[in-house]
Order: C-alpha cells, then sequence, then structure tokens
C-alpha cells in the first residue's frame, strides 16, 4: 500500500510541476455522500448518508480543458439491516475536465481510495477493516459549475467502484456512491 500512495503522490507532485507555467488554483471542497455497497448477488444494500471533505487543485491545460486532482477524506459504507456498515477512505481522483465558457463543467476520471477504517455497528461497534481490501479503484463521472468572479462553486458526481473491495467474501463487492458538495478554488480568475 505504501508503494501506490507514494506512486500517486509522485505523479501528483510530476504533473503540478510540468503545468507550473499554466493557470493554476487550489480550494478546499466538501459535502454530502450517499453510498452503498453493491454485490455481484444481487443482495440489497441500503444507501448510507455520510460527508467529505477535502483539497482540490485545479489546472488549465488548455483553454477549455483542465486537470484536477484532489485529496478527499469520504465517509461510505451501507446500511444492512439494523447494521450500519461504516468504511472512511482518503479518495485520490484524478479528474479531466471540459470547461464551457459560462461556468459549467463536466468531469470525468479515476479514483483511487485507501481505507482509514471500517466499523460495523448495531448497538456496539466491532473493527470490521479486516474484511475489506485496502485499496479501492472506481471511476468518477460528474459535474460541476463555479461562479468565476467569485470562485465559488458547486460539485455533482457519481463513484462507481470497479475493485472487489471484499477481503473474503465469495460475492463480488463494490463502492457506488453520488456526492454533492460545494468548493472555494483561491484566487481563481477568469
Amino acid at each position: 500500500m505504501k508503494f501506490y500512495f507514494i506512486s500517486i503522490i509522485t505523479i501528483m507532485v510530476l504533473a503540478a510541476g510540468t503545468v507550473t507555467a499554466q493557470h493554476t488554483n487550489i480550494g478546499i471542497k466538501g459535502g454530502l455522500n450517499s453510498y452503498n455497497i453493491n454485490s455481484d448477488n444481487g443482495s440489497g444494500f441500503d444507501s448510507k448518508i455520510g460527508l467529505h471533505i477535502g483539497l482540490l487543485g485545479h489546472i488549465h491545460l488548455k483553454d477549455q480543458i483542465a486537470f484536477q486532482p484532489e485529496l478527499v477524506y469520504s465517509m461510505q459504507g451501507t446500511e444492512s439491516g439494523n447494521t450500519d456498515i461504516n468504511l472512511d477512505y482518503i479518495n485520490i481522483p484524478l479528474l479531466f475536465q471540459y470547461m464551457y465558457d459560462n461556468g459549467f463543467r463536466i468531469q470525468a476520471g479515476p479514483q483511487l481510495g485507501f481505507l482509514l477504517n471500517a466499523k460495523a455497528e448495531n448497538g456496539s461497534s466491532v473493527d470490521i477493516k479486516d474484511d475489506f481490501k485496502t485499496m479501492d479503484l472506481g471511476l468518477s463521472v460528474g459535474a460541476s459549475y463555479v461562479h468565476t468572479p467569485t470562485g465559488f462553486g458547486v460539485d455533482a458526481r457519481y463513484n462507481l467502484g470497479l475493485s472487489d473491495i471484499s477481503e473474503n467474501s465469495s460475492n463480488e463487492l463494490t463502492n457506488r456512491g453520488v456526492q454533492l458538495g460545494v468548493f472555494y478554488l483561491f484566487g481563481h480568475r477568469n
């Protein structure tokens, strides 16, 4: 896991270094999640509401193309009957954006997640981190709007898990979730 984490940080630093001549912003973001765990056997899990908060970099590559790496703490999981499954991740989305002239953007890219905690709660809390893999690979697709004079914006995103997060289940389990949030880009200009 350390190798993957160091690799991602190195890629982000190199990417930022190669575009220093381009227009770059740093920002903060936060909002709500609605996540569940999808099972390949069709088992039904209910969505779980959580929060996300983090940092973002917004790098203009061309007039209407941007690269937006993020570092986000995300409360995920699911509800199954009377049991809440709480999964806490550090997610690193690497999004490419097409920016329209009116402030709207569409975005897509891979997301790498690192599991911090996993607990089952049903009156008491039980550590279940050993039941889940430490890394999660997914795909993020969404849209955002930034009010260009102020740097404030809103973001809507769907995150589709591509890798099996179960460590020992015979069924394949993947994360699925919707994120709604707000962000602020420091020193944003048109």
